[in-house]
């Protein structure tokens, strides 16, 4: 689906866009459009593309762009087959602080770069979105459930040949940018005590190869509205911190920080409310738009369902890794495999 086509990914220098563009790079893929504020972090790509990709690099074309406004991205999406929305603000500690912040990137931009691709008949366009979106507590999961809201409300208003709107929501997806596995390294590597807020915490395991097969399987059988989710492995914080010391043969102390602002014990890919009209697809959920009308008078004499006999799919009630089980996943990541880089 993807020969000769143009692909452009919002927020393309972060991890999932660098992930997206190695996986695309070699392909008969047409261009790959990265569209971000950075001009540091797209020269820097740029660069590091070229150097391992020699002319395979000409596909990358690069755009600067706030989502925020519309009028700066706009002219991006002229001639755009698809569209991977990775843009965000996705730290939860910031984003409680600055919770307007939030808004104005995760809710207000994501609407803008909708608007984008609506405008310019861009095909299909898949928005990533969080399990923080499941229940949300924080600022950043609000504002990223508020997002899933939006897309799935504008897909209803959409005709037969507009752009197709899916979402994908993801689990901690291993040693991407600000996530805790490379400050652990670090810390670990530089003989400094690793920073632990509950050992007790369970988060999804993934890594970012198994975050684009989730984009691709999306734009592959992503109908209006959709929504899909990896059914993923978790691990306590105590048992990645113990895989990543028995990898690197060293240990150093432990510092017990406490729960971070608007952290949670555990969290949820799939809520009871989705699990009731999930459709189990193997190694994915994809949960159906709800595309009732605002006349529920009709809905009433059908009943509901009793959600109390659903069970969300949650951090702590997927397949839990033990040690040598997170070890075998960590390995998979660069970062262990190419050590001392």
């Amino acid at each position: 689906m993807f020969k000769d086509k143009i692909l452009l990914i919002t927020g393309g220098t972060g991890s999932f866009g660098n992930a997206v563009t190695t996986k695309f790079i070699k392909s008969d893929i047409k261009e790959i459009r990265i569209l971000s504020r950075d001009e540091k972090k797209q020269d820097d790509m740029r660069h590091l593309y070229y150097r391992l990709y020699g002319k395979l690099a000409d596909k990358l074309k690069f755009y600067i762009g706030d989502i925020r406004d519309y009028n700066s991205i706009s002219y991006a999406f002229k001639g755009v087959d698809y569209v991977f929305h990775a843009a965000a603000l996705k730290q939860v500690p910031s984003c409680e602080f600055y919770p307007i912040e939030a808004v104005k990137t995760n809710v207000l931009g994501s609407d803008n770069v909708i608007n984008a691709c609506v405008n310019n008949k861009v095909k299909k366009a898949i928005f990533l979105s969080t399990d923080k979106a499941a229940y949300p507590i924080n600022a950043m999961g609000m504002s990223k459930a508020l997002m899933e809201k939006n897309v799935v409300a504008r897909s209803r208003q959409l005709e037969e040949n507009d752009t197709i709107l899916c979402l994908t929501r993801y689990g901690n997806v291993m040693a991407s940018r600000g996530s805790v596995i490379p400050l652990f390294l670090e810390q670990i590597r530089n003989n400094k005590p690793i920073t632990i807020t509950n050992p007790e915490m369970t988060r999804f395991m993934m890594t970012l190869e198994e975050a684009v097969e989730l984009v691709l399987f999306a734009f592959e059988n992503g109908k209006q509205g959709d929504l899909f989710v990896q059914k993923s492995p978790a691990a306590t914080i105590d048992t990645l911190s113990k895989a990543i010391f028995e990898l690197e043969n060293k240990k150093t102390n432990i510092s017990y920080i406490g729960t971070r602002h608007g952290e949670k014990l555990f969290e949820v890919l799939v809520t009871k409310e989705d699990m009731a009209k999930a459709i189990d697809m193997g190694s994915y959920y994809k949960i159906p738009a709800d595309n009732r009308d605002l006349n529920y008078d009709k809905y009433v004499s059908c009943g509901s369902l009793n959600f109390e006999s659903l069970d969300e799919y949650n951090s702590h009630n997927t397949q839990r890794l033990d040690v040598e089980g997170m070890k075998k996943l960590l390995q998979k990541l660069d970062i262990f495999s190419k050590k001392g880089e």
